[in-house]
């Protein structure tokens, strides 16, 4: 663990700046008039392709050779391209005198990415260690407080910020991230509940259960063409591309929660999938997309991309998973409180019986599949409350009226200030 861990984020930390520096560099060949509404989608088409065929590749490479050949693979493919680089681009550099560190404040992104672990060792292993029950898990949310204060503090006094806080002061900015938060812990169920089902009640090896995972591609295809279309092509309002989103989302969960069963074949999930990935190209690029059209100036917009990059790519997914997993274990628990009592073995043969191979097999797995069926059941609810709001934020009149609603202290203010007006003209 103490090798893994530096390793891990310094390479986390190449992995970003390669993908970024490459996708900027051939942005303007995607779009010359540099049209986000173009690029987004392009850009999700690489990143998503990646993320899904890079674990299936791994484990093809795993079930047929050595684990060990696919960093063996990684490594070849890059000294390919570097090779290519080096004998067909010329080595022109257009700014010499570059210091691309300059000026940027690097403590407080080091205490950002010690805070960030703290909270994913809270939200990872909370479960296991009965949240704060535990005196080491009170312990890591006190620093992580206090750590979180020394970082604000820095945010306000140091001259050159690592995060200007003057971002959160633009339209739509706080519910564009809270939005974020909402499709991430949805989508959480991807990392969760699909691992729990393939893994522990299908009993499925990685090979297989990747191989069926890859049809979430042609979803994530056809969730690019609607946002190119829709925003690059179309320019049309963001407000029902969310509600199309979510409303892939519920079809994904709706399939998931009527398909959870032992004897359904593992093909039987594949259009769940494909709404999966739909579901997920469609939020991470419409979001995006939403956050550059607020943040307008470069240098903030880039800040605001880090602050959604933090909540889109890890903290709301580990806060799904530990949500999912606490879920899990409660219904888990009441569920086998609450039907084993209805388990009678009175016409059963015990000395042919195999009573522990039935209690650690299909009654385990039916469990499973039930308390399954009611996460996924909240899942189906939230997303089809988030589809209805964006449809009904869709209509111009229910917006409007929405944005005349006063906040409450100024709804009570006048409240209060018209019983006293009544009050004393009784009193008259």
């Amino acid at each position: 663990m103490a090798i893994l861990l530096p390793v891990c984020f310094i390479a986390s930390i190449a992995k970003i700046q390669g993908t970024f520096e490459c996708m900027s560099n051939i942005q303007l060949w995607i779009t010359p008039p540099r049209d986000f509404g173009v690029f987004f989608p392009v850009l999700h088409i690489v990143l998503l392709t990646a993320i899904t065929g890079s674990a299936w590749l791994a484990a093809v490479v795993a079930f047929h050779l050595p684990w060990q050949m696919m960093h063996v693979l990684t490594i070849g493919t890059m000294c390919f391209v570097i090779l290519v680089q080096l004998t067909l681009c010329k080595p022109f550099c257009p700014m010499p005198q570059r210091m691309p560190l300059k000026g940027i404040d690097i403590t407080t992104g080091l205490l950002m990415s010690v805070l960030m672990l703290m909270v994913s060792y809270f939200l990872v292993y909370g479960d296991y260690l009965m949240w704060f029950r535990s005196p080491r898990l009170r312990w890591i949310v006190a620093l992580a407080l206090i750590l979180l204060a020394f970082i604000l503090y820095r945010l306000k006094t140091v001259e050159k910020p690592y995060i200007s806080l003057e971002i959160f002061r633009y339209k739509n900015v706080v519910a564009i991230l809270l939005v974020t938060v909402v499709a991430e812990l949805l989508l959480g169920a991807e990392h969760t509940l699909e691992e729990i089902y393939w893994s522990e009640v299908r009993g499925l090896e990685e090979h297989t259960k990747t191989g069926l995972c890859l049809w979430s591609l042609p979803g994530v295809y056809a969730g690019v063409v609607i946002t190119l279309f829709w925003l690059g092509h179309r320019k049309w309002k963001v407000w029902k591309l969310f509600a199309i989103g979510f409303g892939c989302i519920t079809v994904y969960a709706i399939r998931m929660y009527f398909l959870m069963d032992l004897n359904v074949p593992i093909m039987a999930y594949r259009w769940a999938l494909v709404f999966r990935g739909c579901a997920y190209a469609v939020l991470a690029v419409s979001l995006m997309w939403s956050l550059h059209e607020s943040v307008h100036e470069l240098e903030h917009f880039f800040m605001a991309l880090f602050i959604f990059n933090v909540i889109h790519m890890y903290l709301a997914g580990a806060s799904g998973y530990g949500l999912y997993t606490s879920l899990f274990q409660h219904f888990m628990a009441d569920n086998m409180s609450r039907y084993g009592s209805y388990l009678t073995l009175t016409g059963v043969d015990m000395q042919q019986f195999d009573m522990n191979g039935f209690m650690n097999g299909y009654y385990l797995h039916s469990m499973m599949s039930v308390t399954l069926k009611q996460i996924f059941g909240q899942i189906i609810w939230a997303a089809g409350f988030m589809t209805t709001a964006f449809l009904l934020l869709d209509i111009p009149r229910v917006r409007t009226g929405i944005e005349k609603v006063p906040y409450w202290p100024v709804y009570g203010i006048k409240m209060l200030a018209r019983m006293g007006v009544k009050s004393r003209s009784s009193n008259a």
